[in-house]
C-alpha cells in the first residue's frame, strides 16, 4: 500500500468511504439488499409514504432506475406501492412493517463494519457531520445545501427511533 501519511484528505475519506461501503454492501448481500435499497428505506422511514418520482428526485436517480430498485424492494417484501388517490397516474411508496425491520438490522450491520477498527466512531460521526456542515455552508451552493437538508432530515429520524 503506497504510503498514506502522503494522502491528502479527500482521498483518504474517500478510499474510507468505499471500504466501509463495500465492507456493508458484502453484509447486505447476504439480507437480499443493495446500499440503494437501504437509502429508499431510509427516505421512506423519515418522510412516510412518497411517490416514486418523489423518492427518485430525492435520492437523485432517473425513474427508471428507482423503478428496479422499487421492483427488488417489493420482491421481498419491504415496500408497497399503490395507485396514487390524487392522481391515478403516480404511484405511493410505502415502507412495510417487514422493511421496517429490515431496515433496523441493515442499520446494525453497518455498526458491525466498524466494529472492528480502533476509532471511536460516535466521535468519528460528529467530526464528519461537522465537516459535512461546515463544507455545505462555505460553499453555499444549492446543490450543497441540499445534499445536507436531506442527510439531516434522514439523521433526525434515525435518531427518532
Amino acid at each position: 500500500m503506497p504510503d498514506m501519511e502522503r494522502w491528502p484528505t479527500g482521498r483518504l475519506l474517500s478510499t474510507a468511504a468505499r471500504l466501509v461501503e463495500h465492507a456493508w454492501n458484502e453484509k447486505l448481500r447476504g439480507m437480499d439488499l443493495t446500499h440503494a435499497g437501504v437509502i429508499v428505506m431510509e427516505v421512506l422511514a423519515v418522510k412516510g409514504p412518497t411517490t416514486q418520482s418523489t423518492l427518485a428526485q430525492i435520492v437523485r436517480v432517473q425513474a427508471q432506475t428507482m423503478g428496479k430498485t422499487l421492483s427488488r424492494l417489493e420482491a421481498h417484501g419491504h415496500v408497497s406501492r399503490a395507485r396514487s388517490m390524487s392522481d391515478r397516474r403516480s404511484q405511493v411508496v410505502s415502507l412495510t412493517e417487514a422493511g421496517e425491520h429490515t431496515l433496523g438490522l441493515a442499520t446494525q450491520l453497518e455498526r458491525e463494519v466498524l466494529e472492528p477498527v480502533p476509532v471511536d466512531t460516535a466521535k468519528l460521526r460528529r467530526e464528519l457531520q461537522a465537516l459535512v456542515r461546515e463544507l455545505a455552508t462555505n460553499q453555499s451552493s444549492a446543490v450543497a445545501n441540499e445534499i445536507v437538508a436531506m442527510d439531516s432530515g434522514l439523521a433526525s429520524g434515525e435518531a427518532s427511533k
